[in-house]
């Protein structure tokens, strides 16, 4: 990186953080530093829910998924406008009407204390773990790439949101979210333009369509019932609405931002929008990976897009048979961009050829796949601690290695400016439901200066432990993953909860939470035994404390039915 990089990236996050805190400095009591005042309008809820959920790992995994995926991935994020919907019609009106802080508050006055409790604790479990990931995320990949000390960047990451979101709260979230949402998409727009400016002359914007869906890459719609695909329609449309529900509904990171609006309805349009924005935007960003694919069709890449796992291999025994296998990636690489170029020359083909030239290009892929995974295992024997995943490392080799300079830091600022955005509101929420659900609901009356002096010390908290988790994290499969894995095993239960509290209302506390706890040592057991993709554990979750707090409340109303009679 140059000075003219450094310059960007620092003088971006510096505003941010500088214009955060200033803006809101000052909240004088629980509803001005938790619900921002109510003043929030309908643009601002919009960008600062979609600003909450896009953290880095969206711009830095998302790529990378479509890379080596293709655009399947979209399928994730069906049942989101389904979702929005409900929630507007449903949640939005009954969290305003009894004019609670968090989404939990209500399920004390609906069945009791113990179930208001339990169900925090549940969020404040996955969501202090998500906070983690998303410090962790940009974290990981700049320390790779860059060589800075991968403790230190979390540490970093993670004092510069707590400052402005300590000093202001919701309203410095809502604030800041805006800017960083401008720099967001003004930087992967930027990104998309170069690398259609970037492939040769003969390879229009269309023509790089053709190539893509050649090789595969724009096989959007699954139908398939297969429970092994992890992304189909299915499981986007069925298990992708409840996960949207558990999440947009109950999740306090993303109610609180809507409960900062002016009114329902401001509330209720910023949700819509974005409903109407967030699959759009999803499919761009996977689009860009997919001109990244496209883009090193015509230029070489690496056989791992991890500097530190090639530097591993480098300097062990084993760099001799690596070399070999990048000596055949380039081999591979070369006849592809033959292949392509003469595809892109020709004025015209025929269907038999345009098959040729895509059982060719399939049959190159296969070929290139397989020598990435004969990398992977030597990597592996060379060095078994370093990650040979490389996913996640696709988009940020491309930026720092083909990008003019200027937009390098641009685009650092991008993934820096999402993580601190998501992270922002998962502290800001993590310190809402620890004071409001369970510090306030235990000590007792106290002023309100006391109760936002307390968010703020717990905001401070939980980012300590957010970094600390981020410090011990590993990148899994694929971040975007990991993070909806965790929702994922958390979020069904969560939901199924807040729906018996809603039209089940015969049911009562004591059978809820029987069901509650039986149902996530349930969902934990699915997970680890891998009896299903982990999208449908939402559904499952959710039916699964629906189902056995019926049967417990049967139960409990016949043996009381028993007891009565003479």
């Amino acid at each position: 990186m140059l000075l003219i990089d450094w310059i960007v990236l620092i003088g971006t996050l510096v505003f941010i953080v500088a214009y955060g805190a200033y803006k809101t400095r000052g909240s004088k009591d629980v509803q001005d530093y938790i619900r921002g005042g109510n003043e929030a309008k309908w643009w601002t809820v919009g960008l600062s829910v979609m600003a909450t959920q896009a953290s880095a790992i969206t711009f830095l995994s998302t790529p990378g998924q479509a890379f080596h995926s293709g655009m399947g991935f979209v399928q994730f994020y069906f049942g989101l406008p389904i979702a929005m919907i409900i929630i507007c019609l449903v949640f939005i009106p009954i969290y305003y009407r009894l004019n609670v802080y968090t989404a939990y508050e209500y399920l004390e006055s609906r069945f009791d204390r113990k179930t208001r409790i339990l169900t925090a604790l549940l969020f404040l479990t996955q969501r202090g773990l998500s906070a983690g990931i998303t410090i962790f995320a940009p974290a990981i990949i700049l320390s790779a790439v860059l060589g800075w000390d991968l403790t230190t960047l979390n540490i970093i990451i993670g004092v510069l949101v707590i400052i402005y979101t300590v000093s202001g709260g919701t309203k410095a979230v809502n604030v800041t979210q805006k800017q960083q949402m401008a720099v967001i998409f003004f930087g992967m727009i930027t990104a998309f333009i170069l690398i259609i400016q970037y492939l040769p002359e003969e390879i229009s914007f269309t023509k790089a369509l053709e190539i893509a869906g050649s090789s595969g890459k724009l096989d959007i719609l699954d139908f398939s019932l297969d429970l092994d695909n992890r992304y189909t329609f299915w499981s986007g449309i069925i298990g992708g609405t409840f996960l949207a529900l558990s999440y947009f509904g109950t999740d306090q990171s993303q109610v609180q931002r809507y409960l900062s609006g002016r009114s329902v309805q401001q509330s209720q349009l910023g949700l819509i929008f974005n409903g109407l924005l967030k699959v759009p935007m999803q499919f761009f960003i996977l689009l860009v990976g997919v001109m990244v694919f496209v883009f090193y069709q015509f230029n070489d890449s690496p056989l791992n897009f991890n500097p530190a796992a090639t530097r591993a291999v480098s300097q062990s025994e084993l760099a001799s048979d690596y070399r070999e296998l990048e000596a055949d990636l380039e081999k591979i690489q070369t006849e592809k961009q033959q292949k392509t170029l003469l595809y892109a020359r020709a004025e015209d083909f025929s269907a038999g050829k345009q098959e040729e030239f895509q059982k060719e290009m399939l049959d190159l892929n296969d070929a290139e796949i397989q020598t990435r995974e004969k990398a992977v295992e030597i990597i592996s024997k060379a060095d078994e601690t370093v990650e040979t995943n490389d996913k996640d490392y696709v988009f940020i080799h491309f930026i720092l290695n083909n990008l003019p300079r200027g937009l390098i830091g641009l685009l650092l600022a991008v993934i820096l400016s999402a993580a601190m955005s998501s992270t922002a509101s998962e502290l800001n929420a993590l310190a809402s439901t620890t004071v409001i659900d369970l510090y306030k609901r235990n000590v007792g009356p106290r002023t309100e200066a006391h109760f936002v002096k307390a968010s703020k010390w717990f905001t401070l908290g939980w980012g300590i432990i957010a970094i600390a988790v981020a410090s011990i994290a590993d990148l899994f499969d694929n971040l975007i993953q990991l993070v909806n894995i965790i929702g994922s095993i958390f979020y069904g239960n969560v939901l199924g909860i807040f729906l018996l509290a809603f039209f089940i209302k015969y049911v009562k506390g004591h059978a809820v939470f029987i069901a509650a706890l039986i149902t996530q040592a349930i969902i934990i057991g699915i997970y680890f035994m891998e009896i299903m993709p982990y999208l449908w554990l939402n559904v499952t979750g959710c039916s699964l404390v629906i189902a056995i707090a019926l049967i417990l409340q049967s139960s409990e109303n016949n043996l009381l039915t028993t007891r009565k009679a003479p």
